[in-house]
């Protein structure tokens, strides 16, 4: 079993963001992917990072550990205005390649409406460059959120629909997770002439 760290970047409390990570680790738990021990939700809305740089670095010690621990990370990202909130944005400004590197990361973008597709953009851009993150190729956008993943009842099409494609995405996912961990072992991150991406 992996042990999995989900992401969510919401600065909100309650957000749908959260739901949507409550969500997937449920899911991974019952596809016997991840167990409850192993598996935790980072959320900015209730415990937020403050921004960095800051002398005071509030929940971060914790989420270090958990991500540090973590052999595959799930970044849920909202989109607010076109583009990835500024929680999700001040994470990665915390965490590096000691936290995430050559790690895989799945990509979910959440939107309220039909968008959700800019924060993964976005974050494919610059997300990655100092902490080696390794997004997969695949990524889950989750449209019309109010209306999707409330619970075990599906209410509609499009909600059986994209229960279907976050099956599929995490069941790639944690194949990347299980084949990344020797990766990861073989690669000296310590290189100080090298310590921040190109």
């Amino acid at each position: 079993m992996l042990n999995i760290a989900l992401v969510a970047g919401s600065s909100r409390r309650n957000s749908q963001s959260a739901k949507v990570a409550g969500f997937l680790r449920q899911r991974l738990i019952e596809l016997g992917l991840t167990s409850t021990e192993l598996s935790s939700v980072l959320d900015l809305g209730e415990r937020p990072l403050p921004l960095w740089p800051a002398d005071d670095n509030g929940p971060w010690n914790e989420y270090q550990q958990q991500l540090q621990a973590a052999d595959a990370v799930v970044i849920i990202a909202p989109e607010w205005n076109g583009m990835a909130g500024p929680a999700i944005k001040n994470f990665f400004l915390y965490a590096g390649k000691a936290e995430l590197a050559h790690k895989p990361g799945l990509l979910v973008g959440v939107s309220s409406g039909i968008g959700g597709a800019y924060p993964i953009s976005e974050l494919r851009a610059s997300g990655y460059k100092n902490c080696r993150l390794c997004y997969l190729p695949e990524h889950l956008i989750v449209r019309h959120v109010e209306k999707v993943l409330n619970g075990s009842d599906v209410t509609s099409d499009d909600d059986q629909r994209l229960r279907n494609r976050i099956d599929f995405a995490l069941d790639i996912f944690a194949k990347y997770g299980e084949a990344l961990k020797p990766v990861r072992a073989a690669i000296d991150i310590d290189q100080p002439a090298f310590a921040t991406g190109m």
